[in-house]
């Protein structure tokens, strides 16, 4: 694949934790849900306009991250979504929801009106999580991140 280069904004937004073999795998930096963004290597700004040999394996991989989004975090629904309207890179939105968060039952765009870190050491822990996931790794410069 080209040279891929991550949209400053999901950068800044987003918690960078490592990769499955088409997506870059992001927590977003809002601890208030389970919110995970996965960025294909793909120069495509519209998941339907992905090839079926590419859209499949991305929609695979966010499946698996869902159903870890699932156990993990124990959260009973999962939102999905490709908008992409503010960052035009293509990213898919996977959103654990629970009855308990904070903007429930509202979707989580503009309804997070309060932002939570993750602590270092659950990051820590959700990266170590995600080892259980085939084919998921990391870099040496994404496992030295907090």
């Amino acid at each position: 694949m080209s040279c891929f280069i991550l949209d400053p904004t999901l950068q800044a937004d987003c918690h960078h934790l490592g990769r499955l073999p088409c997506c870059h795998v992001l927590l977003h930096r809002n601890a208030a849900v389970a919110w995970f963004i996965l960025v294909p290597e793909t120069q495509e700004q519209d998941l339907l306009s992905l090839p079926a040999v590419l859209r499949e394996p991305v929609m695979e991989e966010c499946s698996r991250i869902a159903a870890f989004v699932r156990e993990h975090f124990q959260c009973p629904k999962i939102n999905f979504a490709a908008i992409g309207n503010l960052v035009p890179q293509l990213h898919l939105h996977v959103v654990g929801r629970r009855a308990t968060d904070l903007c429930w039952p509202r979707p989580v765009w503009g309804n997070l009106d309060r932002a939570v870190a993750y602590a270092p050491e659950t990051l820590c822990g959700v990266i170590r999580a995600l080892f259980a996931i085939r084919d998921f790794s990391t870099t040496q410069q994404e496992e030295k991140r907090p």
